[in-house]
């Protein structure tokens, strides 16, 4: 449901959200009419905080308290009223640098030790996932005849790992054997014409209209084919998300209770392929479809009730992606309470994935 406020219901959002971010306590009018130039009484302001309530943007936890942000509030806030601290980026992304020397670590201690510095200074968890080997680009495809009506389809990649997959040509009992050979040799230099070079996220993206006329009658049989590769070249055990930060998030008294704590620990050490979709929405899907990442959704936020994992439900989960070249390969990650500082959690999250992309960039 779209609410539509006016300027000064804005007002009062904006600095009601602000002020329980810093506090962590429920907000009242009196509070926000002495620390915030609202140009307006407390008693006014009283009543603009009771529309919003009705609207379901902010709730009373208790009959005599204050009032505090509703999921729904927070995200009218970020989408609509915050600016983020754009500054911030260019901080983050030179300490980065300055501590990190991709040319000279792993890769993996490059993921960790962006995620160690990530989750210090949002002080919240943070998660990176590892590089999906799917972005590894083709070098070399040949379909080779194995037995009379079936055809091996093998891929190499520009780390000379080698997939393959089998296909039926169907009944050819009436062509000739040149004929088929001279079928797969004109389908192999089509393939590699329009996949050499490319990752493997874009092997059912091809321009089948390019083929002759008397080829045709595979495309059904290759898109398939190649869909089927695809889907089993998905390297077991790459799923992994680095994980940093759980000591910065239980400072929080939103993790004060040890029940919360165990609910979100359980998720992150024994649940990860549940978090997985959330946090890579970008990753290949089972249709191969290519990858596109709109630049609205640069960063991607999940606010409480908006994560459909129950432990995260008390959860905001913001998430960007890096890339090589113009691919994503993988996601950078804040998790944290609601209550958390948007303006500065949004811009550390960009920034680190900024940097990782360019330092998946460099020359080994």
């Amino acid at each position: 449901m779209q609410v539509r406020l006016n300027e000064r219901q804005q007002q009062v959002l904006w600095a009601t959200v602000r002020h329980y971010i810093a506090t962590a306590e429920p907000v009242g009018s009196k509070a926000l009419a002495e620390e915030y130039n609202l140009k307006v009484s407390a008693a006014t302001i009283r009543n603009i905080m009771g529309a919003l309530e009705q609207g379901g943007l902010l709730y009373q936890p208790h009959t005599s308290a204050g009032r505090v942000p509703s999921d729904s509030g927070y995200r009218i806030y970020v989408d609509n009223l915050m600016t983020p601290a754009n500054d911030l980026s260019r901080r983050v992304e030179q300490l980065l640098s300055d501590r990190i020397n991709p040319t000279s670590i792993s890769l993996e201690a490059v993921l960790r030790g962006a995620a160690q510095i990530l989750a210090t200074l949002s002080g919240y968890i943070t998660l990176i996932t590892l590089p999906q080997t799917l972005t590894a680009t083709i070098r070399w495809l040949q379909l080779v005849r194995v037995e009379t009506s079936r055809v091996m389809l093998i891929v190499v990649t520009d780390n000379y790992e080698t997939r393959s997959a089998l296909m039926e040509l169907g009944d050819t009992a009436d062509t000739e054997e040149s004929r088929i050979e001279r079928e797969l040799e004109v389908l192999t230099n089509f393939l590699n014409h329009q996949l050499r070079g490319r990752s493997l996220t874009e092997l059912a993206n091809l321009d089948w209209q390019q083929l002759d006329r008397e080829f045709q009658r595979h495309g059904d049989t290759l898109r398939t084919l190649l869909q089927d590769l695809l889907q089993r070249s998905q390297p077991v055990g790459s799923n992994q998300i680095l994980i940093s930060g759980l000591s910065e998030v239980l400072q929080q008294p939103e993790f004060s209770q040890l029940q919360q704590v165990q609910t979100i620990l359980h998720l992150l050490e024994d649940e990860q392929d549940q978090l997985w979709p959330l946090i890579c929405e970008w990753s290949v899907t089972t249709d191969a479809a290519p990858i596109t990442l709109p630049s609205q959704q640069r960063v991607r936020i999940l606010i409480g009730s908006e994560n459909p994992l129950e432990p995260m439900r008390m959860c905001t989960l913001v998430s960007s992606t890096y890339q090589r070249g113009s691919v994503p390969i993988g996601s950078v990650g804040v998790l944290g309470p609601t209550r958390m500082p948007y303006e500065k959690v949004i811009p550390l999250v960009e920034a680190t994935a900024d940097y990782l992309s360019d330092a998946l960039g460099q020359p080994a």
